[in-house]
């Protein structure tokens, strides 16, 4: 009698697990499944991912439907993403998320089927107790491919080993042991800087051209380098109150907060938006496939390229004018040492608190315009929130740092809260975002939202 199983192949041990002819096989992470992958290695697969279904054929036989349980980043069968339920033949490959699990459906002859559904098991290549799935292994000799796998590059190397930035991290600290002074500094930040996008662009998951973020960060340095900057500050800052004085202790902090909210929230949050705006026009001189590749069509492309705008921000300011300034100010009090020593203990917390601060507010004011070209008939609305809310939050960090010289240690605790609010805004609008994406089965990233 012939008896199918599906083969685990893209781990370093290949696993089997028999299908029932009597019942399906739900396979994801959820307990409840016949077939558990561990969320630790196989993050990909959702908590009930897909089901293998028998089925019995006029001739009496046996076949089986691999069907996709609405997962969050789809199912592939011998590459191509499933849509509803299809046959299995002998040799398909089935793989759970673009960079999932690798199965290889099969056959073997004369084994005797298993009458009743097997336990839960979770998945481990090295070891299985008595209650586990039984597996066996196909070749009882390592192959050189097992032994030396840099020789045979497996499928997705560069995504699944995370390939190119561990090249990028050893690029970096190589050049960091040859450089000093203002130049190391430079590297550092930019590192630091890339590091941070990185973070957000895998909550993200969608996949973005990185010249469309690099561009946007070269756009946002380019407007603060330029004269059209000082036209920006003219209208937020002497037209409109936004004009902070260099005393602000003693300032009340209704009229601090209102300053720094038109001052810098208003007028930073606009200028980190133009890029945002300004590949959702670009997208819209191409056709598709472009147009999605490069525009702005969704929530998910409002965060990216906002998120790649207020690194470029970020960078600007702190290596163009903080760091600078700091140096200079500590150098001439304490000599160079204690100046390039106080630059450096002011760029680690600025560019790591990007993520919690430009990076955040812009990222949330970038989802509201992606949203807002989602939903064109609440636009405008959508837009003025994101807006004000953004501006608002930028704002009120700005004042409490304004603080800092009457207020002291209180002050930690609110840009403590300020951030903390910032981040959970971010992390909301990129799970939202992920829900609302018209392309969501082909979303990388899994570990903050599932279908239900």
């Amino acid at each position: 009698m012939s008896h199918a199983f599906l083969r685990l192949v893209s781990r370093g041990g290949e696993t089997s697990y028999s299908l029932l002819t009597t019942s399906e096989v739900i396979i994801g992470r959820d307990p409840s499944c016949q077939i558990i992958l561990n969320s630790n290695d196989f993050g990909v697969v959702s908590r009930r991912h897909a089901t293998i279904r028998p089925s019995t054929t006029p001739e009496g036989t046996t076949s089986y439907l691999l069907c996709d349980l609405n997962s969050a980043n789809g199912t592939y069968l011998n590459g191509q993403i499933l849509q509803g339920c299809q046959e299995l033949h002998a040799g398909d490959r089935l793989t759970f998320g673009t960079s999932g699990p690798e199965f290889v459906f099969e056959y073997q002859h004369n084994i005797q089927s298993l009458s009743k559904p097997q336990p839960p098991v979770t998945q481990t290549p090295d070891a299985v107790d008595a209650n586990s799935t039984k597996f066996t292994s196909t070749d009882t000799d390592a192959s050189w491919s097992q032994m030396l796998p840099i020789l045979f590059r497996p499928k997705n190397l560069t995504r699944k080993a995370y390939l190119i930035p561990g090249i990028i991290t050893v690029i970096f600290v190589v050049l960091l042991f040859f450089v000093q002074g203002f130049l190391y500094q430079i590297l550092l930040g930019a590192y630091l800087a890339g590091a941070a996008l990185y973070f957000v662009y895998q909550l993200c998951g969608k996949h973005k051209p990185w010249w469309v973020l690099i561009a946007s960060a070269v756009f946002t340095i380019l407007i603060l380098s330029s004269p059209v900057l000082s036209l920006f500050i003219f209208v937020f800052r002497n037209i409109l109150p936004g004009k902070v004085p260099d005393n602000t202790s003693t300032i009340a902090f209704t009229e601090l907060f209102i300053r720094y909210f038109f001052g810098a929230g208003l007028l930073e949050e606009f200028l980190k938006a133009l890029p945002v705006f300004g590949f959702y026009l670009l997208g819209r001189a191409f056709a598709s496939p472009m147009r999605e590749r490069i525009g702005v069509g969704e929530p998910l492309d409002g965060i990216l390229i906002a998120s790649a705008s207020a690194t470029g921000f970020t960078l600007f300011e702190t290596l163009g004018q903080y760091v600078p300034g700091t140096i200079a100010e500590v150098a001439q009090k304490m000599g160079a040492d204690a100046g390039w020593r106080a630059g450096l203990e002011l760029l680690i917390p600025r560019i790591l608190g990007d993520v919690a601060g430009h990076m955040a507010w812009s990222g949330w004011f970038g989802y509201c315009i992606g949203l807002s070209v989602l939903k064109p008939r609440q636009g405008w609305q959508i837009l003025a929130l994101g807006y004000l809310s953004a501006a608002g939050l930028h704002g009120l960090w700005n004042s409490c740092t304004g603080l800092s010289n009457t207020l002291g240690i209180f002050v930690v605790l609110l840009l403590i809260v300020v951030g903390g609010i910032s981040y959970a805004l971010l992390g909301a609008a990129i799970v939202k975002a992920r829900a609302l994406s018209p392309t969501r089965s082909q979303n990388f990233a899994t570990g903050f939202h599932q279908k239900n």
